[in-house]
């Protein structure tokens, strides 16, 4: 947790209302998002016992499990949860663009794509789960299941797998987007209840927020009591009618839950780097859908030794960039850079725009600014900048002290003698600097996969469907 997020906290806690940690909204939300609320049987990791899902707020979906050990049942349970989500998601297909790629053949790109909005960070990794129990599913032989299931899981695992790629928005969970846009005056591990980190932003904490009665958890666990005094005796019972009922009371308030989080992060301003990461999500959704018309095998229990090393590069390198793009979209954000001394701000006291360095062919041009700043400065001469105000810019540290900060444009200035219109900040100019820029190194070339050494295990052999798959247990 960061200084100023602490201090938000505190102050949450001694004013009762949560604090903005961020200006802006950091995630794309979609006009149609489809919110999914999923339960899970107790005791079980991926037995699905009823879901509430849809894109309207007054028209959702229950699906209800009421026989919820019954392994048939709970196939059908899951070409129901096809029958909605599928279409959902097919439905972005249609519309595409083209788009042209330096040394690579040009695809085709969704114009838009689909959005999963869950209540927590458990309900992603119960679509993960649930991913995984029905990926492998077939339709025909030994343990037959619905055509729908096999699709279904594949699209499943895919999202549950894009949420954990940084700055990915194509699945959400409520309380995670929240809790980076307000500071509560609750523990992290409290701003895990969605009823109450929703009482801290809207109003202030409130004592029923974590009454179960009241509030029922958001899942997809159940509250354990509900399992013993209404859900067990309804199941014993047999009537579908009253399981469907006490579900029903489970979910309806979560769902409620679910639209108010929407309205509060469509209130906020979108960042102005989130249409791009928004970009790859959609770039990611079509290359994920152009392998299932292709015929490929569902995705891996587990990544190869190079799959994994490439993702975990993917991964590293996105959440580099997801850290500066935060920061230069927030100024709260970078203020959290200029506390550590990794970022200054201040006011532009002097420049040299027609600085330059070397001779003759080897002349380069290099403005010189001087900055006044009351902000902390604990960079090393040399260390490479980049600023919000004049993105795709970049400077050099030169000297730091005594309030004054000296740098160096090294880029983004036009190729002509002397710096192009608006490139070199003037006197007078507020200007902030940061050590954080998108300057990433490539990624270290790793071999094919048919190229794994032995000591990774070798190559990885090609996935080849079979009736086994179906034994694995659905929990």
């Amino acid at each position: 947790m960061s200084l100023l997020t602490s201090l938000a906290r505190l102050r949450a806690l001694d004013e009762g209302i949560a604090q903005p940690i961020a200006t802006v909204r950091h995630c794309h939300l979609s006009a149609r998002p489809m919110v999914f609320v999923p339960l899970k049987l107790s005791g079980e990791a991926a037995a699905p016992l009823a879901a509430v899902l849809g894109t309207d707020r007054d028209r959702p979906h229950l699906l209800v499990v009421t026989q919820p050990r019954n392994r048939d049942l709970r196939f059908a349970w899951a070409a129901e949860l096809a029958g909605v989500l599928l279409p959902y998601v097919e439905g972005f297909l249609s519309d595409t663009e083209t788009v042209e790629r330096r040394n690579a053949d040009p695809y085709e790109r969704a114009l838009d794509a689909p959005q999963l909005l869950v209540p927590n960070t458990a309900g992603i990794a119960f679509t993960r789960l649930l991913g995984r129990s029905t990926r492998f599913r077939r339709p025909d032989g030994p343990y037959p299941v619905p055509e729908t299931v096999p699709l279904l899981g594949r699209w499943l695992t895919y999202f549950g797998e894009r949420a954990a790629f940084p700055g990915s928005s194509l699945m959400l969970a409520a309380t995670e987007e929240l809790g980076r846009h307000w500071a509560s005056g609750q523990s992290g591990l409290e701003d895990a209840n969605l009823a109450a980190l929703l009482g801290w932003i809207t109003e202030g904490p409130a004592d029923d927020a974590e009454d179960p009665l009241i509030w029922p958890p958001a899942g997809p666990a159940t509250d354990p009591g509900f399992d013993a005094e209404v859900l067990a005796p309804a199941i014993e019972s047999g009537s579908a009618e009253r399981i469907t009922e006490a579900l029903r009371t489970q979910l309806e308030p979560t769902w409620r839950l679910m639209w108010q989080a929407v309205d509060l992060l469509a209130g906020l301003p979108e960042g102005a780097s989130v249409a791009q990461r928004w970009e790859q999500d959609r770039g990611s959704f079509s290359g994920m859908a152009a392998q299932i018309a292709e015929g490929a095998p569902p995705q891996a229990r587990r990544d190869g030794a190079v799959a994994a090393a490439s993702r975990l590069a993917r991964m590293e390198r996105a959440q580099a960039a997801y850290e500066v793009q935060r920061a230069y979209d927030d100024p709260l954000v970078m203020a959290e850079y200029r506390l550590t001394g990794e970022a200054f701000a201040g006011e532009v006291v002097e420049t040299d725009p027609a600085h330059a360095e070397g001779e003759g062919r080897s002349r380069k041009l290099r403005p010189l600014v001087v900055v006044k700043t009351d902000d902390p400065v604990r960079l090393a001469p040399g260390t490479a900048l980049g600023t919000p105000q004049r993105r795709g810019q970049g400077a050099e540290l030169v000297s730091a002290g005594d309030g004054l900060v000296t740098i160096k444009i090294t880029k983004g200035m036009g190729r002509g003698r002397t710096p192009t219109p608006g490139a070199v900040p003037e006197v007078g100019e507020r200007v902030c600097y940061s050590s954080l820029t998108d300057d990433f190194q490539g990624s270290a070339t790793l071999p094919e996969a048919e190229a794994t050494p032995w000591t990774h295990g070798g190559p990885p052999s090609a996935y080849v469907p079979t009736d086994d798959d179906a034994q694995e247990e659905w929990s």
